[in-house]
This record gives structure tokens, C-alpha cells and sequence, in this order.
């Protein structure tokens, strides 16, 4: 499956599942930080809901810092029933929007990532595609990475899933299901006591040390 094939499907995924969610699912905390379930939707809609006029002056009050400037967005477009974001993304499923230096290998793996910072909370099993999922660990070790998690977490460690065929890296094995480790290499330390081997103790020690 080509890489855009890939990233529309995710997209239609996580609409479906916006529109699943009850009014109180959606107000509930999610895996990002201070952000509800809304508005981990609300940020994935971003690419194509924010209006251009909005940028520069987010960015401005944000003191030029684009982590705030993206969370202050994504609150402004939580304004929206959530119907609306649903509704955005499969209108935008393959719209070829391509982030600097991860590209659409950053937004399959975003996608993934934050439709698992909603389903865990709300208790939700994991529902990752096995081919997409494979494609996101790839890309999360590899150089192109850039904010998907830091270089010196995974050094040294060789990961192994336990439910699809995908190993990566020297070293002490982690060993935990592909949805888990794509979860603690993103920085999502919920996931971390799932994980086994003789690398996962390291890797534990590490997450409390090294920002993500």
C-alpha cells in the first residue's frame, strides 16, 4: 500500500472513531498532557482546519514557541462539535500535507500515535493496522524521526514486537506488542509495564531521565 493510501486510511479511522465518542468521552483527559480527547482531535483536524490569519499571532503570544502556539490551535478548534473535525479529515483524507523533514511518514505515524492517546484512557483496546503500524516503528528508529521521541531513549536497545514480525536496533532486548512500543518510543510512559526483556528496566530508567 502506498504511503498516502496509508495516511488516508488512518484519517477515516480516526474519524470514525471522533464520531463514536459520547460527549463525555470526548471531554475526558488524554494521554497528551493537559489536552481532552477533543482536542488531541482537534489538533490532528489542525493541518486543515486553522485559518493562515491565525498563525503568526499564535505565535506571537506564544513567545515564539510552536508547542504552545499548537496547543492554544488546537483548544481554538475543540470550539468545533466534534461531527465538524470528523467530518474535516475525511474530507482532507488525502490531502498530500507533508510536515518538514518527517513528511507523510510523520503524519501516519501521528495519526496512530494519538488515536492510541485516546483509546487508552477511555479503556479502549488498541486497533493498529498491522502493515501501517510496522511503517510507523520503522520511521520512529530512524533519523527522520524529529520530535517523535529522543535518540537517547532508544540507544543501545534492540526492540522486538511480540505480535508482528518487526525488530529494530542493538543491544538489550524490549520486547512488548507493536502497539506498546510504538507508544513508549513516542515518550507515552503508560506503556512502559508492559514491556519485558532485559533492555526494559533500562529503558524505564531512561524515560524518567530523558525529556521526550
Amino acid at each position: 500500500m502506498a504511503l498516502l493510501d496509508m495516511v488516508a486510511a488512518e484519517r477515516r479511522r480516526f474519524a470514525d472513531l471522533i464520531e463514536s465518542l459520547t460527549p463525555e468521552q470526548l471531554a475526558s483527559p488524554s494521554l497528551c498532557g493537559a489536552w481532552t480527547v477533543h482536542e488531541v482531535s482537534a489538533h490532528v483536524v489542525a493541518p486543515f482546519a486553522g485559518r493562515p490569519s491565525w498563525f503568526l499571532p499564535l505565535i506571537l503570544r506564544s513567545r515564539l514557541s510552536l508547542h504552545r502556539a499548537n496547543a492554544e490551535l488546537a483548544r481554538r478548534i475543540a470550539q468545533r462539535p466534534a461531527a465538524d473535525l470528523a467530518a474535516e479529515l475525511r474530507r482532507n483524507e488525502r490531502n498530500p500535507f507533508s510536515p518538514p523533514v518527517v513528511g507523510l511518514f510523520g503524519q501516519l505515524t501521528d495519526l496512530q500515535v494519538h488515536r492510541q492517546d485516546i483509546r487508552r484512557p477511555l479503556g479502549l483496546p488498541p486497533d493498529l493496522d498491522p502493515e501501517r503500524v510496522r511503517t510507523a516503528l520503522d520511521f520512529v528508529v530512524g533519523r527522520r524521526s524529529l520530535g517523535f521521541g529522543s535518540r537517547r531513549l532508544r540507544a543501545g536497545l534492540r526492540f522486538v514486537a511480540t505480535d508482528l514480525d518487526w525488530a529494530a536496533g542493538d543491544g538489550p532486548e524490549v520486547r512488548g506488542s507493536a502497539e506498546a512500543l510504538l507508544m513508549a518510543l513516542t515518550g507515552r510512559r503508560v506503556a512502559l509495564p508492559e514491556l519485558t526483556g532485559e533492555g526494559a528496566e533500562l529503558l524505564r530508567d531512561r524515560s524518567v531521565r530523558v525529556r521526550t
